[in-house]
């Protein structure tokens, strides 16, 4: 049996996006709704949070130093400890209801982020960074873009737009970084949830948060449902692997959209989870430049 702890207790509004720092044997997540930036040192329990000049939507780390950061309404190389921010590109600007959401690094160091439109008219995007850092729209009609993680060998590239109630998954060209051939990976519709946050672990099976599901849950490469670890709240948000052997999976919960008596009812919404699921995890792969 898959047993859920709890790692902090951080009162989170809307936590998302964690990422291993397998450098530092540190963890970094997002409160976006804070424009929070918290990281945690697992061995010494010592927890550390920055308000940052924008919502934090989703983070990876350079090859170099520093980390690169998906604000709300651009993409930025960050120093943490100078706040020194250098804007590389702002993102939709033409569109001031959106902003930006998941992203992830592929193999190859190439940053992919989507964004959000709270309107769920489909009006954000998914895009590419490269090393030089020009950016590239890959395809619209996003509404809430999630899920964003690759194949052990990098030729598949998940995703999702959560209002869709189903994670795609495309041929992913590693030479390009451009994504053809989108298919159903797995469908919601029968499920409790939607889909959130995603990672893939070393066996090649995709793990994923489910929104409004109050669980998570593990697939195998051809989408079947390998095993369901129940949280305890409706939204856990996203999942990573982490820890020294990288065999700790960590989970994010939200209590963003929960009443004052939900929240009572469910304390640990906005905590930081963690399950050893028997499998390990892989080094987030970073930024190429």
């Amino acid at each position: 049996m898959d047993r859920v702890e709890v790692v902090l207790e951080a009162g989170c509004i809307h936590a998302e996006g964690p990422v291993w720092d397998d450098r530092a044997g540190r963890l970094y997540w997002t409160d976006i709704e804070s424009r929070a930036l918290w990281r945690l040192d697992p061995v010494t329990g010592q927890s550390e949070t920055w308000t940052m000049p924008e919502k934090v939507c989703s983070i990876a780390f350079r090859r170099t130093a520093g980390l690169l950061i998906a604000f709300e309404t651009g993409i930025s190389f960050y120093e943490l400890e100078s706040r020194a921010e250098k804007r590389i590109v702002d993102v939709e600007p033409d569109i001031p209801v959106t902003r930006l959401n998941d992203g992830r690094c592929d193999r190859q160091g190439r940053f992919i982020v989507g964004g959000f439109d709270p309107s769920e008219k489909g009006l954000s995007g998914a895009y590419r960074l490269d090393a030089d850092l020009s950016i590239h729209r890959l395809f619209g009609g996003l509404s809430s873009a999630n899920s964003t993680c690759f194949s052990l060998d990098g030729k598949t590239m998940y995703y999702a737009d959560s209002p869709q109630a189903a994670i795609w998954a495309f041929d992913y060209d590693i030479d390009t970084g451009v994504p053809s051939h989108r298919r159903v990976f797995c469908d919601f519709k029968d499920q409790p949830g939607i889909p959130d946050g995603s990672v893939i672990d070393a066996e090649g099976c995709l793990w994923n948060a489910q929104w409004n599901g109050a669980r998570v849950v593990r697939y195998r490469p051809d989408g079947s449902v390998e095993r369901v670890i129940e949280v305890p709240c409706r939204n856990p948000t996203c999942v990573a692997f982490g820890g020294r052997d990288l065999d700790t999976l960590y989970i994010t919960t939200s209590r963003l959209t929960l009443s004052p008596e939900e929240v009572r009812k469910q304390p640990l919404a906005g905590a930081l989870l963690a399950v050893r699921p028997g499998v390990t995890g892989l080094p987030e792969d970073r930024f190429a430049k």
